[in-house]
């Protein structure tokens, strides 16, 4: 059977109408409210903010201010707008916008002061041959940033990846777990930390590193990738064989509010779900949903990148979306025809290459 035949008498409805998705997608809890309006006054410069939580990012903040009482507060939203969102994006919701390449530091000197800065530019897919591209904007960018916006209190977007593999059957990498990054990309992230790290130590900059583990949404993220092979009758390849994964808005809430941990020397935060997840379980939820067999392929390692995101769930509360819900709103999504950014995550992969 297909997903579709099923879809009306399994699948709940969606929390939203499609159209409504980016809104409901950057809706700001009270927390969230409480802790924009505890920045330093002045503005939010998001930096990097075409790409796929940059929206989501600036539109809750937007949101926030003025949910706080603070409709003066200016969000400046800074990318090429070139990739996934357009301009008009933001400033239709009354996002200013500065169209800027990153890696050219007269446009970086030229941006304005920002007391409270989101760094969430980099780049990943197509790196593993492009090693110029990798080195430009996961190491020379963040350099330039770091240095323009040093009196300011940075949260800089990271990875898991910069861990090393866990044992599936622990908890996975605190941050207190050395780092030993697997491959060219991770290295790169390692090094955009290190950037940030350095201004940190050198001019008292406070800053939180954020090392996020998949973060999805409807459009994208380790759960579509399973649910589209699902859906499709696609194998679905078990040998990087369990995950972390995190509602999206759930970790932009928890991304805001770590901007109150932000200190010097600078501050690894991970940010992800709770629990570890087997990828065979996700995929055979999906098939239950769907009304579909899995196909499944590999054999799970004993090793993958996990994170242990308690400190910061103790900080701000265990994410409220359950792991149940985000796979029938995915399957959902999905079974009622909902597009995806058509941009897999490559988690499968194990040797750092993407």
């Amino acid at each position: 059977m297909t997903a579709a035949a099923t879809s009306d008498t399994l699948l709940p409805p969606l929390p939203c109408t499609p159209d409504m998705a980016d809104d409901f997608l950057s809706t700001p809890t009270p927390a969230v409210v409480a802790a924009v309006a505890a920045l330093p006054a002045g503005p939010v410069a998001i930096l990097g903010a075409g790409g796929k939580m940059g929206l989501h990012l600036s539109l809750m903040l937007k949101k926030a201010a003025l949910a706080a009482g603070q409709p003066e507060r200016r969000i400046i939203a800074v990318s090429r707008f070139a990739t996934l969102r357009d301009r008009d994006s933001f400033t239709d919701a009354g996002i200013d916008t500065i169209p800027c390449d990153l890696s050219v530091p007269v446009n970086v000197e030229a941006l304005p002061d920002a007391p409270t800065v989101f760094f969430l530019a980099g780049v990943k897919f197509g790196t593993a041959t492009s090693p110029l591209l990798l080195e430009q904007m996961n190491v020379t960018v963040p350099k330039l940033v770091a240095a323009r916006y040093k009196n300011s209190r940075i949260v800089a977007f990271s990875t898991g990846c910069v861990y090393p593999f866990a044992p599936v059957n622990t908890r996975g990498c605190a941050e207190s777990t050395p780092v030993a990054p697997v491959g060219d990309y991770a290295q790169s992230c390692l090094r955009r930390e290190q950037a940030f790290a350095a201004m940190s130590r050198d001019a008292g900059t406070p800053v939180v590193l954020i090392r996020l583990n998949y973060a999805v949404e409807f459009r994208y993220g380790v759960l579509v990738d399973i649910a589209t092979k699902v859906r499709d009758g696609l194998p679905v390849d078990v040998t990087m064989g369990h995950v972390n994964v995190i509602w999206q808005p759930d970790a932009l809430g928890h991304i805001i509010r770590s901007a109150s941990v932000a200190a010097s020397p600078a501050v690894p935060l991970n940010i992800t779900g709770a629990g570890v997840h087997r990828v065979r379980d996700l995929a055979a939820t999906f098939g239950a949903l769907f009304g579909i067999t899995p196909v499944i392929t590999g054999e799970e390692a004993p090793t993958a990148w996990l994170n242990d995101a308690s400190h910061s769930h103790h900080l701000f509360g265990p994410p409220p979306t359950s792991l149940d819900t985000m796979q029938q709103w995915i399957a959902s999504w999905l079974a009622t025809g909902g597009h995806t950014w058509g941009k897999p995550t490559g988690f499968e992969k194990r040797d750092g290459k993407f």
